[in-house]
């Protein structure tokens, strides 16, 4: 008797989780049981925390963030004057291949 293909692939199939029950069934009988794990405290020394002047501290960051932002405005115009220079150099190859 002759079976079709898709009886073929659904017995196939139909197998799979047999065969994965009876894998866990003898990985179960004779694998390694593992020791359960014991959990440990450790007592931590509490943090000393150490004042400093909040204003010298500010200004070093505000001067930096100054200086961060000045050098991105920089970039940021080098970038347009950069994507400028292509937008017409594209212009200029499409009109030299519209007059060929």
């Amino acid at each position: 008797m002759a079976y079709s293909e898709t009886r073929i692939v659904i017995g196939g199939l139909v197998h799979v989780p047999v065969l994965i029950f009876i894998a866990n069934f003898i990985k179960g009988k004779f694998g390694i049981k593992t020791e359960e794990i014991k959990d440990t405290v450790v007592k931590e020394e509490p943090v000393k925390i150490i004042g400093l002047k909040n204003t010298v501290v500010k200004e070093e960051k505000a001067e930096t963030l100054k200086e961060l932002s000045n050098k991105l405005d920089n970039i940021e115009q080098k970038a347009d004057e950069v994507y400028e220079k292509v937008k017409k150099k594209k212009k200029g190859k499409k009109k030299k291949k519209k007059n060929n």
